[in-house]
Protein backbone atom coordinates (compact mmCIF):
# COMPACT_ATOMS: atom_id res chain seq x y z
CA UNK A 1 0.00 0.00 0.00
CA UNK A 2 1.36 3.02 -0.99
CA UNK A 3 1.98 6.16 1.83
CA UNK A 4 -0.72 8.04 0.63
CA UNK A 5 -3.13 6.19 0.47
CA UNK A 6 -2.16 4.85 4.25
CA UNK A 7 -2.37 8.70 5.07
CA UNK A 8 -6.09 8.83 3.81
CA UNK A 9 -6.98 5.90 5.44
CA UNK A 10 -5.17 6.60 9.01
CA UNK A 11 -6.74 10.49 8.71
CA UNK A 12 -9.95 8.61 7.87
CA UNK A 13 -10.04 6.01 10.52
CA UNK A 14 -9.43 9.38 13.10
CA UNK A 15 -12.33 11.47 11.89
CA UNK A 16 -14.38 7.87 12.08
CA UNK A 17 -13.61 7.17 15.07
CA UNK A 18 -13.80 10.75 16.55
CA UNK A 19 -17.39 10.97 15.43
CA UNK A 20 -18.00 8.05 17.61
CA UNK A 21 -16.67 9.44 20.44
CA UNK A 22 -19.31 12.49 19.60
CA UNK A 23 -22.19 10.27 19.16
CA UNK A 24 -21.45 8.65 22.07
CA UNK A 25 -21.61 11.84 24.36
CA UNK A 26 -24.78 13.28 22.20
CA UNK A 27 -26.06 9.81 22.85
CA UNK A 28 -25.71 10.35 26.81
CA UNK A 29 -26.80 14.16 26.68
CA UNK A 30 -30.20 12.68 25.27
CA UNK A 31 -30.37 9.93 28.13
CA UNK A 32 -30.07 12.63 30.55
CA UNK A 33 -32.29 14.32 28.95
CA UNK A 34 -34.94 11.72 28.70
CA UNK A 35 -33.74 10.86 32.70
CA UNK A 36 -34.76 14.35 33.25
CA UNK A 37 -38.67 14.36 31.82
CA UNK A 38 -38.79 10.87 34.02
CA UNK A 39 -38.29 12.63 36.84
CA UNK A 40 -40.14 15.91 36.23
CA UNK A 41 -43.31 13.09 35.26
CA UNK A 42 -42.53 11.28 39.11
CA UNK A 43 -42.57 14.55 40.50
CA UNK A 44 -45.70 15.49 39.46
CA UNK A 45 -47.07 13.38 40.54
CA UNK A 46 -45.90 13.24 44.18
CA UNK A 47 -47.13 16.27 44.07
CA UNK A 48 -51.13 15.86 42.90
CA UNK A 49 -51.20 12.91 45.54
CA UNK A 50 -49.62 15.36 48.01
CA UNK A 51 -52.11 18.05 47.09
CA UNK A 52 -55.31 15.01 47.48
CA UNK A 53 -54.20 15.49 51.06
CA UNK A 54 -53.18 18.21 51.98
CA UNK A 55 -55.20 21.68 51.51
CA UNK A 56 -51.61 23.93 51.80
CA UNK A 57 -50.22 21.99 48.68
CA UNK A 58 -53.92 22.03 47.15
CA UNK A 59 -53.98 25.41 47.45
CA UNK A 60 -50.09 26.26 45.79
CA UNK A 61 -50.83 23.54 43.00
CA UNK A 62 -51.43 25.60 40.36
CA UNK A 63 -48.28 27.93 40.76
CA UNK A 64 -46.98 24.29 40.80
CA UNK A 65 -48.21 23.46 37.34
CA UNK A 66 -47.20 26.35 36.16
CA UNK A 67 -43.73 25.87 36.87
CA UNK A 68 -44.09 22.43 36.36
CA UNK A 69 -45.17 22.93 32.55
CA UNK A 70 -42.67 25.21 32.04
CA UNK A 71 -39.92 22.95 33.01
CA UNK A 72 -41.24 20.22 31.21
CA UNK A 73 -41.53 22.25 28.11
CA UNK A 74 -37.89 23.28 28.11
CA UNK A 75 -37.05 19.77 28.73
CA UNK A 76 -38.83 17.79 26.05
CA UNK A 77 -37.06 21.31 23.58
CA UNK A 78 -33.91 19.64 25.20
CA UNK A 79 -34.32 16.21 24.17
CA UNK A 80 -35.57 17.42 20.53
CA UNK A 81 -32.83 19.71 19.36
CA UNK A 82 -30.38 16.68 21.02
CA UNK A 83 -32.14 14.56 19.24
CA UNK A 84 -31.66 16.53 15.48
CA UNK A 85 -28.06 16.81 16.66
CA UNK A 86 -27.81 13.01 17.32
CA UNK A 87 -29.19 12.63 14.06
CA UNK A 88 -26.97 15.18 12.53
CA UNK A 89 -23.74 13.23 13.96
CA UNK A 90 -25.07 9.55 12.86
CA UNK A 91 -25.24 11.12 9.17
CA UNK A 92 -21.95 12.39 9.38
CA UNK A 93 -20.86 9.55 11.01
CA UNK A 94 -22.30 7.29 7.98
CA UNK A 95 -20.48 9.99 5.10
CA UNK A 96 -17.40 9.60 7.00
CA UNK A 97 -17.38 6.09 7.25
CA UNK A 98 -18.20 5.74 3.59
CA UNK A 99 -15.54 7.88 2.78
CA UNK A 100 -12.93 5.41 4.56
CA UNK A 101 -14.42 2.24 3.33
CA UNK A 102 -13.69 4.30 -0.74
CA UNK A 103 -10.03 4.90 0.62
CA UNK A 104 -9.45 1.34 1.57
CA UNK A 105 -10.84 0.55 -1.96
CA UNK A 106 -9.15 2.67 -3.92
CA UNK A 107 -5.78 1.27 -1.86
CA UNK A 108 -6.78 -2.46 -2.48
CA UNK A 109 -7.30 -1.82 -5.79
CA UNK A 110 -4.09 -0.10 -6.65
CA UNK A 111 -2.76 -2.87 -4.87
CA UNK A 112 -4.03 -5.55 -6.79
CA UNK A 113 -3.20 -3.83 -9.50
CA UNK A 114 0.64 -3.06 -8.74
CA UNK A 115 0.49 -6.91 -8.28
CA UNK A 116 -1.04 -7.21 -11.76
CA UNK A 117 1.67 -5.22 -13.60
CA UNK A 118 4.62 -6.67 -11.92
CA UNK A 119 2.84 -10.53 -12.97
CA UNK A 120 3.05 -9.60 -16.49
CA UNK A 121 6.57 -8.03 -16.45
CA UNK A 122 7.78 -10.88 -14.82
CA UNK A 123 5.72 -12.82 -17.83
CA UNK A 124 7.25 -10.82 -20.16
CA UNK A 125 10.65 -11.04 -19.22
CA UNK A 126 10.21 -14.84 -18.62
CA UNK A 127 8.55 -14.90 -22.08
CA UNK A 128 11.99 -12.66 -23.83
CA UNK A 129 14.38 -15.03 -21.77
CA UNK A 130 13.04 -18.13 -23.65
CA UNK A 131 12.66 -17.07 -26.86
CA UNK A 132 16.51 -15.74 -26.68
CA UNK A 133 17.25 -19.64 -25.13
CA UNK A 134 15.77 -20.88 -28.20
CA UNK A 135 16.89 -18.63 -30.56
CA UNK A 136 20.42 -18.58 -28.75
Amino acid sequence: MTAWAQSLIRISNYEVETLQKRLAEITARRASAEMRMAVLDAEVEIELERARTDTDAASLMQAYMTGWLLRKKTAEDDVAVIGAEEEGARDALTSAFEELKKFEHVAETTRLSRLIAAGKRETAAFDELGLRRRAG
